[in-house]
């Protein structure tokens, strides 16, 4: 995560206003039938998201608020009461109608209680309409808190369409380097007056001599323009649905534990790894964490994700905590990066046309030295809209170098990196 002062002046706004990104393309809300906000601490909502949930009520679709902690972190024993007032009297400002639901876990404790929370948003964001528009923090903010709820949102999304609004990040970001993912970047317009009134209803927040939102933080959010990442469902690949089928039927679907083939080939995937040891690493398609189980024992932090809930109840099963497992769609998001090794395995034919967003983002979440794999079936299966072929010809075409071509009829293995080096160049050998 990112370290920052919030009492630190940070970046203006007028700074963000002068780079354009205001000017993202427009976010096209037509055809949503509701609204859920969805914020780590009450006043996100109204932060990130406040001028969306006034557009919202004004168009009669029904807004539901979920705070997940209580907000009580920063102050005296009465702070998470006065927060829960001062939320309920901000969305008045912003509209009528409004749905509330507060958590209630402990401020600063999200990642603790990652699994309780889970099962929280699980069970209503699992009761909402499926042409919901989620909106949660962004994944990317550098606050704790902020990104593990994001995170979950992404994760029990089910296909529906995810709106991440950054807080902290016009803080301490900076609009030379763009921590933001522009090609996802959308944007809003908005009563900038009304959502002035309604961050006026958090004095815990923005009043006293040192108040957590000062004026210049403020400044970021009264703007007549909110910007959101949008993760949007997959378009024509396989949905989650028919992986749930397939794990449905059988524990282990492709015989990964048991077949030699499927031994030979983790074998020749792990020994084709530039490196012995690597930082952070993200599997893309994780399945049930047989490769995931090996990939950690060469990784000190590694991130698993599948789009199927029963694999990764398996994986996590199999792997415990040697490994961060998380039910994601790929073809909406990925965890935010950069990972100095990112493994592409036997997945990539199954995202059909939103293949190239996914490589994107892959690409994009590459350490500036890091390596990234993939291997793939090279016959023709009647279900997968690509074949293994066509993923690594799109993978080539990202001008990384190739360290790794191995050439099989059943399946073809490669490696590419941002670091031209070879192994024995890495090592000082050559």
């Amino acid at each position: 995560m990112v370290n920052f002062d919030s009492r630190d002046p940070g970046t203006p706004a007028a700074d963000w206003d002068a780079s354009g990104i205001r000017n993202a393309p427009p976010f096209d809300l037509s055809g949503f039938t509701g609204l859920l906000v969805v914020g780590a601490h009450p006043d996100d909502e109204t932060l990130g998201a406040g001028g969306l949930i006034a557009l919202a009520t004004d168009a009669g679709i029904p807004v539901h608020v979920v705070v997940v902690t209580d907000g009580g972190a920063d102050g005296g024993d009465d702070t998470a009461e006065r927060r829960s007032a001062e939320l309920r009297e901000a969305l008045d400002e912003l509209g009528d109608g409004i749905e509330v639901t507060e958590l209630g876990f402990p401020d600063g404790g999200v990642l603790e209680h990652r699994d309780a929370v889970g099962a929280a948003l699980a069970q209503i964001l699992g009761n909402a309409d499926a042409a919901t528009l989620l909106a949660a923090p962004w994944t990317g903010d550098g606050h704790r808190d902020h990104r593990v709820a994001g995170d979950l949102v992404l994760e029990h999304a089910g296909g529906r369409t995810v709106a991440e609004y950054p807080i902290w990040a016009w803080h301490w970001g900076d609009p030379a380097e763009m921590p933001l993912p522009v090609d996802r970047l959308r944007g809003v317009r908005v009563d900038a007056d009304r959502k002035r009134r309604a961050i006026s209803r958090y004095p815990s927040q923005v009043e006293g001599p040192e108040p957590m939102l000062h004026a210049g933080v403020v400044e970021h959010f009264v703007r007549d323009r909110e910007v959101f990442v949008v993760s949007e469902p997959a378009r024509s690949g396989l949905r989650r649905d028919y992986f749930e089928r397939i794990y449905e039927r059988r524990e282990d679907p492709w015989g990964y534990v048991d077949r030699w083939y499927e031994q030979r080939k983790r074998a020749a995937t792990l020994g084709a790894l530039p490196s012995e040891h690597y930082e952070c690493a993200l599997e893309i398609g994780c399945s049930i964490g047989v490769l995931t189980e090996q990939l950690a024992e060469r990784c000190a932090e590694l991130v698993a994700v599948d789009v199927s809930a029963r694999a990764v109840e398996r994986a996590r099963e199999r792997v415990g905590d040697r490994a961060r497992i998380a039910q994601l769609d790929a073809t909406a998001s990925l965890p935010e990066g950069p990972f100095d090794l990112i493994v592409l395995s036997e997945v990539g034919y199954y995202f059909g046309d939103a293949l190239d967003d996914v490589l994107a983002r892959t690409v994009d979440a590459l350490a500036p030295s890091g390596d990234l794999v993939a291997c793939h079936w090279r016959h023709p299966v009647e279900d997968y809209p690509l074949s293994g072929d066509d993923v690594h010809a799109r993978l080539d075409a990202w001008g990384l170098t190739r360290l790794v071509r191995h050439e099989e009829a059943d399946f073809l293995l490669e490696v590419w990196s941002s670091d031209a080096r070879s192994v024995a160049q890495r090592e000082g050998l050559a």
